[in-house]
């Protein structure tokens, strides 16, 4: 039996299968040292306990919010709804740590202090854990201290992303 589970010049199989996994779309909102705060578009975002309610959150290196998301930072995930393409094109383009996020976008302050978008199908607030890094991302293991839904729960029908490709957005 092989002492390895595959080798690299299996990419070419591995990168359509990987990009086939589904994930939901999310506005993560964070706050930064000065006060400034952002969104950021996140598809990477996970369940990872029960009790204490807790998700995993994987941001890819390159990008400054992880410098704001210390071991007890606080943060929103938004979830974005089906057929929105308002909240999904509006974070997708990115925004630089001093520009306003916010503009145009409908939100209420949370118990954290940080926007909750209020267009969003559901909102949770929670604080950052731990972290660790793998590879091109930080995971961050968060716990969930408050959810808000915009609309009725049977009425949830996700925005859920799946890639052509495993290996970029």
């Amino acid at each position: 039996m092989s002492e390895h589970c595959g080798a690299t010049d299996e990419q070419e199989l591995i990168a359509p299968v990987l990009g086939r996994i589904p994930s939901g779309v999310y506005i993560l909102v964070a706050k930064g040292p000065e006060g400034q705060c952002t969104g950021l578009l996140a598809s990477w975002i996970q369940q990872a306990s029960f009790q204490p309610a807790q998700v995993t959150v994987a941001v890819n290196k390159s990008r400054y919010l992880n410098d704001w998301m210390t071991v007890g930072a606080a943060l929103t995930l938004n979830q974005v709804p089906k057929g929105d393409n308002v909240l999904f094109r509006h974070f997708g383009k990115g925004f630089e740590p001093d520009e306003p996020a916010f503009e145009g976008i409908a939100t209420t302050e949370g118990i954290c202090g940080l926007p909750i978008l209020t267009s969003a199908m559901a909102s949770m607030e929670g604080r950052v854990e731990n972290s660790i890094e793998a590879a091109d991302h930080v995971i961050y293991l968060v716990t969930i201290t408050k959810a808000h839904s915009h609309r009725a729960v049977s009425e949830f029908d996700p925005f859920v992303h799946i890639r052509k490709n495993g290996f970029n957005y």
